[in-house]
């Protein structure tokens, strides 16, 4: 290995350090990480501010400097995380870490800015997506990112819920429009018009500017809206489910943590200083961990063999 590669290899690595924090004790990558979440924030509060037309004829100037700015320190976190990707156990290759949904939500971050330097874009329209950078802050909230791993596991059960809402979506449409079609031309002429009171019916959203009049349309009205009471259900029992089961994970893996501790009986500051950081990674509050270890505590000591004349421990009892 030539003395330029290893120069690469650590320069990478230390890059890794500094963006993806491993060391969560670590001053300099906490607050890098807090710059680029006030960046964040504060360019969403530029997009909210730039709809005020008044704001914007006066400050116009210094918003449009602070989105190209902010727009080049998230081209180069990108290209910096895209490069250490590979540093990271979880990714092979720098591929596998592009199509992962924390590097899409970076991607998307930035994408609709340099779309509109390469393409003649509607500028109000660039605004509207570039609210999508409040995206990035799943990467440094535990509770966000609970969500999207939420969204990332039960994949499969939520296009299965979207599949069934698109059946129940057509079958609610077509009969409506035999049953309203001669009635109400206007509303439900065909099926894709009839689409619109389907799709409010079934989310049980209900907006009243179309009805059925018809006996057989306010019967079968009736029997979708029941319908649609379990549809809207289903992907909140989804997404409840997989939280529950997050949680109980994290709380699986820092009870773990308290157990690695506990082998030696005891809990010595460094340990303290681990389980903490591994604490505040997983998004857990104190009250949770201090709940934690005073069950795994009373569970370790419970499977002490004592002494049957003075209760100590006998490693203990032995000692003069």
């Amino acid at each position: 290995m030539t003395e330029a590669v290893k120069r690469a290899n650590y320069l990478r690595k230390r890059v890794y350090w500094w963006l993806e924090r491993p060391d969560r004790a670590a001053t300099g990558p906490w607050v890098l990480e807090l710059a680029l979440i006030a960046l964040i924030t504060l360019n969403v509060a530029a997009v909210i501010l730039e709809t005020v037309d008044s704001i914007y004829d006066r400050w116009g100037v210094a918003l449009n400097l602070f989105e190209g700015l902010s727009l080049f320190v998230f081209v180069v976190e990108y290209a910096a995380r895209l490069w250490v990707a590979t540093e990271n156990p979880n990714y092979k290759t720098r591929a596998s870490w592009a199509v992962s949904p924390i590097a899409i939500i970076d991607l998307l971050a930035i994408l609709p800015a340099l779309l509109y330097l390469l393409f003649p874009v509607d500028l109000r329209l660039l605004r509207t997506f570039r609210m999508l950078r409040l995206l990035k802050l799943t990467r440094y909230s535990p509770a966000l990112g609970m969500l999207l791993a939420v969204f990332e596991e039960e994949a499969g059960a939520f296009f299965a819920g979207f599949f069934i809402l698109m059946v129940m979506l057509i079958f609610a449409a077509s009969g409506a429009w035999l049953a309203e079609h001669e009635a109400q031309p206007e509303a439900f002429g065909s099926i894709p018009a009839a689409m619109w009171w389907a799709m409010a019916t079934l989310t049980t959203v209900g907006y009243g500017d179309v009805t059925p009049v018809t006996v057989a349309g306010k019967i079968f009205g009736a029997a979708i809206t029941v319908i649609g009471i379990g549809m809207a259900a289903l992907p909140a029992g989804i997404i409840a489910s997989g939280l529950n089961d997050q949680l109980h994970r994290r709380r699986a893996s820092l009870e773990s943590e308290f157990r690695k501790a506990l082998v030696d009986g005891d809990i010595c500051e460094a340990d303290e200083k681990e389980i903490d950081a591994v604490r505040k990674q997983l998004g857990l509050s104190r009250r949770a961990a201090d709940h934690i270890r005073n069950r795994v505590h009373a569970e370790t000591m419970s499977q002490v063999d004592r002494c049957s004349t003075c209760g100590q421990p006998k490693n203990q009892s032995d000692n003069p």
